[in-house]
């Protein structure tokens, strides 16, 4: 009965699920920005090529 007990108000697997959750959202929020970013960056980029593709007249 006191094994039982103790399996009962032991929270240190609660607490490893918690802790799993917090890195699984911090994650999603990292690839959320990254992927924005990239998105960002490729559109400069484009646009600066495009620019220079019109003032020299070269691919």
């Amino acid at each position: 009965m006191n094994t039982f007990s103790r399996f009962l108000s032991d929270e240190s697997g609660a607490t490893a699920i918690e802790y799993g959750l917090i890195a699984a959202l911090i994650s999603v929020g990292i690839i959320a920005a990254a992927t924005t970013l990239g998105d960002g960056l490729s559109g400069l980029f484009e646009g600066i090529g495009n620019k220079l593709v019109n003032q020299t007249g070269k691919i």
